[in-house]
């Protein structure tokens, strides 16, 4: 692993996001995120993902070393904030009880951190690497969204999935610019692992409009945040 990531770093990213779409959507489609196999298969993948960043040093280099300075700088992140709460915004509601409730809340607080490493910490920083900038931003917020086509073979609606993909790819560039700009995939990891978790609590199912609300307000606020961002120094 380490001999791969030091001479194909691009290749060592996209394969371990081949790895996670395809063993994780299985076990999505197969046994739902309220699995006990899912819930496992994600903390194989943070437990490696960790395991790789600390024997070789890497906390700094993906963002994983402190909290960003000068947090007036980026509006203290606010308006990331109020957006990761969109997923109750319509009340609360939950199909899971006990131990399956359980499953699904920490299942979904992994899958922020995995996915951010993955898409924010292993691509972006591969791709930025060869001094791209622009296209390394475009190319990890759009695979983020893209990536979530796995959801149609889990049985989901194709318009469904298509709504979700575009809603992701304004979070993907959210997240790699904060990243970016910032130098800190913490407050990223954050603010993905409570929309995930906060999801498993959604009652959109019972008022579609409040919906799509929150997907319109994340694709304004996306465009003007990240436009803000963008003027902004970097912290490298």
């Amino acid at each position: 692993m380490r001999k791969l990531y030091e001479t194909k770093e691009i290749l060592f990213a996209v394969l371990w996001i081949v790895a996670y779409c395809v063993i994780l959507g299985t076990i999505r489609g197969n046994l739902g995120i309220d699995s006990v196999v899912m819930m496992i298969a994600l903390i194989v993948f943070t437990a490696g993902i960790t395991a790789f960043v600390k024997v070789n040093h890497l906390e700094e280099k993906y963002g994983l070393a402190g909290w960003p300075k000068d947090m007036k700088k980026y509006l203290f992140f606010i308006p990331m904030w109020i957006l990761a709460t969109g997923n109750i915004w319509g009340g609360f509601a939950t199909a899971y009880e006990g131990a399956s409730l359980v499953f699904a809340v920490v299942s979904m607080i992994l899958v922020g951190f995995v996915e951010e490493m993955i898409f924010r910490g292993f691509l972006f920083r591969a791709m930025l690497a060869n001094g791209r900038t622009i296209v390394a931003i475009i190319v990890s917020a759009l695979t983020f969204g893209v990536g979530h086509i796995i959801n149609l073979f889990t049985g989901q609606a194709s318009l469904e999935t298509l709504i979700q993909i575009v809603f992701a790819i304004s979070w993907g560039f959210i997240f790699t610019m904060v990243y970016y700009k910032s130098g800190s995939i913490i407050p990223c990891i954050i603010a993905h692992s409570a929309i995930d978790a906060l999801s498993v609590f959604s009652a959109y199912d019972n008022d579609e409009l409040v919906a799509w609300i929150y997907i319109g307000a994340t694709i304004v606020v996306a465009i003007v945040y990240c436009l803000y961002l963008s003027k902004i120094k970097s912290e490298e």
